[in-house]
């Protein structure tokens, strides 16, 4: 949903307690789905109401009241209904069931308990991430879509399902205990990873980043990391978001425009999240079983310790992708397997690994295939080839800065040549 009546504080608040009022309501209801629906109402009371009235004292307290008034009267108006099915039937009294005014008991940790619950066993992987990232992340169906590389429709379905199978197998609404959070771990960690990447890297609006989105990815992977501080892949993952996060003040200038790795202003990196990070990465690799995350982490700090982008160690970049990629099938870490390929080897053997990627389907409806191929492109001195895959690229995104980004660079390059 949209809160365009809102100020960015106030928007940022519903968003941050959004995922806090749905455990409230589900700690004391148990339906997924009428919970959810009962908490976008009090979202939208909110944004219809603190624009003129103001933020309540007690923002989290009055979206709950809210939300659980929708929910009592979404409770008594089904207990009715069957009351006067049953009446009609066997010509019955009607019973009105009483009201619930007490809120439920909150927990700080209600959101992280969600998290969890979402990741249960009876729900397929796909099926599970998506609804965490509707409940927990906050992300819309077509935010959601977008990270997995699926049409919309596709999502929607999935995450009506999942609300169904939590429903129907009566889930508990409690924290799982030591086994069955390992089970859950998988889920839970790529859930906290396609949070946070939306955040740094919002799929489409006029931002760049969301800020809220991947602070609070970070805040949730480091209670993950309270729970297993031994898992390497949980201590990698949040390597890697510290170490990311690290540079979100020199991804955007002055308007809000997207401004390369390559030329951002490293005085601006945080060096306190960037020393964390380091220290993180190396205690998880240490451990000796290395895992997706703990590779995308070391990449992140190569980077970073760069202390320029002409000093950066792309051997090392690169020797770890390959070794990434053949960990994993995600399209994503064949591109950039490609630009490290290129950085080392020349363009011309970047552009040949990127051919295998032209039938992938999850790649053929969004932008990243073309702009990886116009930067190299560019790189090998093929600027026309490169201009029309810029423009091409540009046409395909949702985002904002990056299409303002890529129509600059092929302007750019255009009146150069």
């Amino acid at each position: 949903m949209t809160f365009a009546a809102l100020d960015a504080r106030a928007e940022h608040l519903l968003r941050e307690l959004a995922p806090q009022v749905l455990g409230a309501v589900l700690r004391r209801f148990r339906d997924f789905a009428a919970s959810e629906d009962a908490v976008q109402e009090a979202l939208i009371a909110a944004a219809a109401q603190w624009p003129r009235e103001g933020i309540p004292e007690n923002p989290r307290g009055w979206l709950i009241h809210v939300a659980l008034r929708r929910m009592t009267d979404h409770v008594r108006s089904e207990i009715s209904r069957r009351n006067r099915e049953t009446a009609a039937l066997e010509d019955l009294p009607i019973v009105v069931a009483p009201a619930v005014h007490a809120e439920p008991h909150f927990d700080p940790d209600d959101t992280l308990v969600l998290l969890f619950m979402c990741c249960h066993p009876a729900l397929s992987p796909a099926s599970a991430i998506a609804l965490t990232l509707r409940a927990v992340g906050g992300l819309t169906t077509a935010q959601i879509a977008s990270a997995f590389l699926v049409p919309e429709a596709t999502l929607a379905q999935r995450i009506s399902r999942a609300k169904q199978s939590i429903k129907t197998s009566r889930v508990p609404f409690r924290m799982p205990d030591e086994k069955e959070r390992a089970q859950r771990f998988g889920s839970v960690l790529h859930v906290l990873y396609l949070i946070f990447n939306e955040g740094y890297t919002t799929s489409s609006g006029p931002e760049l980043q969301r800020a809220d989105l991947s602070s609070e990815s970070i805040r949730l992977t480091r209670a993950v990391h309270a729970l297993a501080p031994e898992d390497a892949e949980v201590t990698g993952l949040l390597a890697l978001m510290l170490l990311t996060d690290a540079r979100r003040a020199a991804r955007t200038g002055p308007v809000g425009e997207l401004i390369p790795l390559d030329e951002q202003d490293r005085k601006l990196w945080d060096a306190r999240a960037i020393a964390e990070g380091v220290a993180l990465v190396s205690d998880a690799l240490s451990k000796g079983c290395v895992g997706e995350y703990q590779l995308q982490a070391a990449i992140a700090a190569v980077h970073d310790e760069a202390a320029r982008a002409e000093d950066t160690d792309w051997p090392q970049i690169l020797a770890l992708y390959t070794v990434l990629k053949h960990m994993s099938d995600n399209p994503i870490v064949t591109l950039n397997h490609a630009i490290a390929t290129a950085m080392v080897r020349g363009p011309e053997q970047g552009l040949e690994l990127l051919s295998a990627l032209d039938g992938d389907a999850r790649l053929s409806h969004g932008h990243r295939l073309d702009a990886v191929r116009a930067h190299l492109l560019e790189r090998s001195g093929d600027h026309e080839s490169a201009v029309a895959l810029y423009r091409a690229a540009a046409e395909k995104t949702s985002s904002v800065p990056e299409r303002n980004y890529l129509v600059m660079r092929a302007a750019r390059l255009s009146e150069a040549t």
